[in-house]
């Protein structure tokens, strides 16, 4: 991972902040926290120090875990119907309003 570019300019300053999640991204506060750490502790250090923030900072990004816990409830759902536990109209019922 490089967070650096490989040579500093005033251009590489003037054009480093248009990629962030800042402006209306979703990720606007673990963004920050992450970078605020690499700030501390300097480049090399803080992607050991902070990766525990980095990887926050990724799954909000990704949402690998949440697609993962979706395809879990989807087998276990597809493996309740093709065993005859789910049927008719039970098959693809929406949760409660206020279930969770």
């Amino acid at each position: 991972m490089s967070l650096s570019p490989f040579f500093r300019s005033p251009f590489t300053d003037l054009t480093g902040g248009m990629i962030s999640h800042q402006i209306l991204g979703q990720c606007q506060k673990q963004e920050m926290r992450y970078m605020d750490c690499l700030e501390a502790y300097g480049l090399d250090r803080g992607q050991v120090k902070c990766g525990q923030l980095f990887e926050e900072f990724h799954e909000c990004q990704t949402k690998t875990k949440q697609f993962k816990r979706f395809m879990a409830m989807r087998r276990e759902r597809d493996r309740q119907i093709a065993e005859g536990k789910l049927k008719g109209d039970e098959q693809y019922l929406n949760p409660k309003i206020d279930s969770f």
